[in-house]
């Protein structure tokens, strides 16, 4: 009897066990076949709205990661999981990045003209001089960018002597173009060359510039040099999609280059703005939206609190405002009305390529206030729509805007940051690019291992 009885329980529980197990199996079947429907759904939208971007097919990659993940881990642990199971060479490539090099004997204002005319803000630089079979290491000497022309120029150092009285608006070497645009710390300068001060620089200035002898004869490689790493930091087609994640968020990078070892050449560069378009392209998708469908603040957004922000008021003088966005190492400021202490307009490194582009649109001006450069700006993208689609507006959210929000905002606009307001209008709070991406994916313990040991903070003369 006690045996019969042990047999009985013990079929009794395997029974029970096996209809948990059913129950468990129909269960899971029944949230997959949910989720395969959800996808497909995601899918027809995406076929019905228009052909697939290469974007999209990339985050229905990620979605079939994502279906087999363990249950156990956390959604964070699987964008984790499942953006290190992926190589960066499929990360779709830019038009603009295709075969787009600038020599390294080019002139600056040959560079210039290269990025306007691919609407970039950078591009590798090849050193002109390497052997055929050279490695990538020595093909490349670095990443030339359109805020680090204008600021080589408008921030040499300091002349040694007092400069001697020039003729009015004609810049007679670096030094004495730096004189002249290092804003109110080289007053005495500036009136030694006839332009006054810095607030009063006048429009005709910005011409001067760009048809003075350093602009026109200096050379990319001259001002190439003191990088964090040289002559760049890149990956290779194998590494994985989290760890260019990591690089372009909590390191700090604004674009990472994909190296074909094969051939020893740049095969793509991607940028934050390529990464936060992909995450739009995503909409849909059940990884995408069990995170962007999450508010601000439950993602621990905005970094950037409102006593952090750094500001700029419409009166002050531009050539200040950029020497500003460098000294603290920022991508843009608001700007502020000085009586109502409301954010008006933007301003960012980025902008400061109108300098070296279209100086004509300041040519009236007796002075070139943060009012006058954002207002002249702001006509002149209305104008150029096709050849130049960046915003110079204030873009701002409210701090209950969800993630996917954000995300098309940013996009749409073609931004790299976004102001947080309250109801009346009041700053509180800064996102970048750099902050979403963050949110997105963490760090694993020991990933990197050293190699960044020593590197951070960045050095204080850094260019990357």
């Amino acid at each position: 009897m006690s045996a019969n009885h042990s047999l009985a329980h013990i079929s009794v529980a395997h029974s029970k066990t096996r209809m948990r197990m059913c129950h468990h199996y129909k269960s899971q079947c029944k949230n997959y076949t949910q989720r395969k429907r959800e996808k497909m759904m995601a899918m027809d939208t995406m076929v019905a709205e228009g052909p697939r971007s290469p974007e999209a097919k990339l985050g229905l990659r990620v979605e079939d990661l994502w279906d087999v993940m363990e249950p156990q881990l956390s959604p964070t642990e699987k964008l984790n999981a499942c953006f290190e199971s992926i190589p960066v060479s499929a990360f779709p490539m830019a038009p603009s990045n295709k075969e787009l090099e600038i020599k390294s004997d080019a002139t600056l204002a040959e560079a210039v003209k290269v990025l306007a005319r691919h609407n970039i803000l950078s591009a590798p630089v090849v050193n002109v001089d390497a052997p055929e079979d050279a490695s990538w290491l020595d093909r490349y000497i670095g990443i030339i960018e359109f805020a680090g022309i204008a600021v080589w120029i408008l921030h040499q150092s300091e002349p040694t002597t007092p400069t001697s009285p020039s003729t009015p608006n004609t810049p007679t070497s670096a030094s004495a173009i730096a004189a002249k645009a290092n804003g109110l710390t080289f007053a005495l300068e500036l009136e030694n060359l006839g332009l006054g001060s810095a607030a009063t620089t006048s429009g005709n200035f910005f011409e001067d510039l760009i048809s003075s002898e350093p602009y026109k004869n200096t050379k990319v490689c001259d001002i190439s040099g003191t990088f964090r790493w040289a002559p760049f930091l890149a990956l290779e087609r194998s590494n994985s999609f989290l760890t260019m994640l990591l690089l372009l968020s909590k390191y700090k990078m604004k674009s990472v280059p994909v190296v074909d070892l094969g051939a020893d050449r740049i095969d793509n560069i991607i940028t934050q703005s390529a990464v936060i378009h992909m995450l739009a392209e995503c909409a849909g998708l059940q990884w995408f939206e069990s995170w962007g469908t999450k508010s601000l603040s439950e993602v621990g957004l905005p970094l950037v609190t409102p006593d952090q922000i750094i500001k700029v008021y419409e009166d002050e003088p531009v050539l200040q405002a950029f020497k500003l966005m460098r000294k603290k190492r920022i991508g843009g400021v608001p700007v502020m009305d000085r009586d109502q202490g409301k954010a008006v307009g933007n301003i960012s490194l980025r902008d400061v390529q109108f300098l070296l582009t279209a100086p004509e649109i300041y040519h009236d001006y007796r002075s070139i206030t943060v009012k006058d450069f954002v207002t002249a700006v702001r006509s002149y993208l209305e104008k150029n729509k096709d050849a130049n689609p960046m915003s110079s507006e204030l873009v701002t959210c409210k701090i209950d805007c969800t993630i996917k929000d954000l995300i098309k905002l940013l996009d749409d606009e073609k931004i790299h940051r976004v102001y947080v307001v309250d109801d009346d209008g009041n700053l509180q709070g800064l996102i970048t690019l750099r902050d979403i991406i963050s949110r997105l994916v963490h760090e694993p313990r020991g990933y990197f291992g050293d190699f960044f040991d020593g590197v951070l903070p960045l050095p204080l003369d850094c260019r990357v």
